[in-house]
């Protein structure tokens, strides 16, 4: 029976490992910091290994880098020791939703979704600081180690946060914000599944730089498009150059091999352009060039029009059929000549054989994606005329990059910048609309909010505040519009928030524990966590989703959790032999108890001979 790590993976110490078994010639030793032999990787045996050519020195190469470019990296691969703590009383519908709002610093809580939701996401989209020298950052702590995670009581400052504004007047002003988006969209990454989709929005001052990081994180080869929105619809007359109407959405697959790209409904305007001048009975069509560049000498022949008129293809090209199958499409009336049967000859494309959906365009203009004061707009309505955020992104932006995403019925999507929540929100809308069970993930930092500003004054204490009543207000309105086709939409959520961890420092460091402290030692758990924090971290812990059905039943008079039927099985109450026999006799995946929950000694002794003859293929675990 082994005991569970309760931290997140240390990435850095699995990429040695998966490096030592390919190249065990590269492991060498050296003297850190502290003068402690430690174990390392010597880069120039690396590169001689994977390398045509050797690439050492201050040789010229081609790279993109920055000053803690290296520190950013060990700070995405540093375990640490948290965990996300269920709030019931902010949920709404917690029993059944599998829609979860996590609060707390994003790169620690993808750290702890790394393990259960790695591979899961179809769709990321996020809304980072725009470095504008006004928006708020992320001050990440270098410096800081697993054990120093460990040892914090709180996530937050004083003031409640971990934001810092970063001032262009700041030396280090793109260097502030290159490492603190860096180690994110790292994390990121691992969360997509193969087929996922991650959408950025960004303006100018940073997008040149994000280019570069994703290149560098996702692959150049898997740069799928950088979007142009029009998020304003007039000119400012004041602007000192020009009037800075859009921002960008950058667009990166987790691999463009697997990716599908949505197609848009076709509107009537792109229906209208298919005219129907010679009255043909399959309907509406427009007409394209029969030409094409690449040059055939068995494509390139005359044709004689029906006014008598001889055309051949342009000079250098050739038509894109053959002499017979023009003739085909002649007699099938596909090929259009003019009005007057004297015009080049044109391919017919029928309206009814096209497919039912467009490609979309780059350009994404407002009257098709909405625009800020949009987004604004629908704030205002679900707060009584309060707005409470500058600029939010309207929901038929989100709904358009969902249809883009190709996210379909039962996917995830995650937004770990969800800010005023704009991604649950569309994503609710287009399950009304289609039927969809499409899942959220919302992940916000609990901002504090101005002391005289609108949202304070409402009392607002945070950011998450408002997000999480956006999303209570949205669902409500929806179910409100559509009663009879939104009786099974999810619009309820989870909220979990991001906590030290449950165990005491004994349970990660019981070498450092003296004689003189063994009396305060018993419990390795902190005595505010309940038995369902302990649950969720144990949720973490194995991989499963934190959105999973959790049932409790009483068994001898403890509380025993059942997670996905009996997938997990889990008690964190004194258990008896009868106890733990009733849950082996359930034949769980896992089953899960205290350390000190074992009723005596005999119990925990009869323990492993228990499931071995009832489940013998329970893995079994203690906290």
């Amino acid at each position: 029976m082994d005991k569970l790590k309760m931290q997140t993976a240390d990435l850095a110490a699995a990429n040695f490992a998966t490096l030592a078994a390919l190249f065990p010639n590269a492991i060498t030793e050296t003297i850190d910091e502290n003068g402690i032999v430690v174990r390392a990787i010597d880069a120039d045996v690396l590169s001689q290994e994977i390398n045509t050519r050797v690439v050492s020195g201050k040789e010229e190469r081609y790279q993109f880098t920055w000053p803690d470019k290296k520190k950013s990296v060990l700070l995405a691969n540093a375990p640490i020791a948290a965990t996300l703590r269920p709030c019931r009383a902010e949920s709404v519908d917690f029993d059944n939703t599998e829609n979860l709002y996590i609060e707390g610093d994003n790169l620690d809580v993808l750290k702890l979704l790394q393990e259960t939701y790695l591979n899961r996401v179809k769709m990321i989209y996020i809304d980072p600081p725009y470095n504008t020298g006004n928006d708020f950052i992320y001050e990440d702590d270098f410096a800081e180690d697993a054990g120093e995670f460990l040892s914090r009581d709180r996530q937050y400052d004083e003031d409640g946060n971990r934001l810092v504004r970063n001032l262009d007047s700041n030396g280090r002003f793109h260097t502030d914000w290159l490492n603190m988006i860096y180690p994110r969209l790292r994390l990121a990454r691992d969360l997509l599944r193969d087929d996922g989709i991650i959408f950025i929005s960004i303006d100018d001052n940073e997008v040149a730089q994000l280019r570069k990081i994703c290149d560098e994180i996702f692959g150049a080869s898997n740069f799928a498009a950088e979007l142009i929105w029009q998020r304003a619809f007039s000119p400012k007359n004041d602007s000192k150059y020009t009037s800075n109407d859009h921002d960008y959405v950058l667009c990166y697959a987790k691999s463009l091999v697997n990716f599908n790209i949505g197609r848009l409904p076709r509107t009537e305007e792109a229906n209208a352009r298919y005219k129907n001048n010679d009255n043909d009975p399959r309907g509406g069509w427009t007409s394209g060039d029969l030409s094409v560049k690449t040059y055939s000498a068995e494509y390139d022949y005359s044709i004689k029009t029906p006014s008598g008129r001889e055309v051949a293809p342009p000079h250098g090209s050739c038509w894109r059929v053959s002499k017979e199958k023009f003739a085909e499409l002649v007699a099938d009336n596909r090929i259009w000549f003019g009005e007057d049967g004297d015009n080049v000859p044109r391919l017919k494309r029928f309206l009814s054989d096209v497919q039912d959906n467009m490609v979309a365009s780059s350009l994404m203009l407002f009257q098709d994606a909405g625009h800020s004061q949009e987004g604004r707009q629908e704030l205002k309505k679900l707060f009584d005329d309060k707005g409470y955020f500058d600029g939010p992104k309207p929901v038929r932006l989100l709904r358009r990059l969902l249809m883009l995403g190709n996210v379909q019925d039962n996917d995830i999507v995650l937004d770990f910048f969800s800010g005023s929540a704009t991604t649950a929100h569309a994503v609710m809308q287009l399950n009304a609309k289609d039927g969809g069970k499409r899942k959220f993930i919302m992940v916000q930092i609990p901002e504090v909010c101005a002391p005289d500003s609108e949202a304070a004054k409402a009392g607002y204490a945070n950011i998450c505040e408002i997000g999480k009543e956006r999303i209570r207000r949205a669902g409500a309105k929806i179910k409100a519009d559509s009663p009879l086709t939104t009786t099974d939409l999810d619009t309820g959520f989870r909220v979990l928030k991001l906590d030290s961890s449950n165990m005491k420092d004994v349970y990660y460091t019981p070498q450092d524990t003296v004689q003189l402290n063994l009396d305060g030692l018993i419990e390795n758990i902190k005595e505010d966590r309940t038995p369902e924090d302990l649950l969720f971290s144990v949720m973490l812990d194995l991989g499963i989703l934190l959105s999973s059905k959790i049932e409790t039943r009483k068994i001898g008079g403890v509380t025993v959790f059942f997670v996905n039927d009996n997938y997990l099985t889990a008690c964190f109450e004194r258990v008896t032999d009868e106890i733990i026999t009733e849950i082996a006799q359930a034949k769980p995946y896992y089953a899960v108890f205290r350390d000190s929950s074992f009723a005596s000694d005999s119990t925990l002794v009869n323990f492993e001979q228990v499931f071995k003859t009832y489940s013998p293929t329970t893995i079994r675990r203690v906290l």
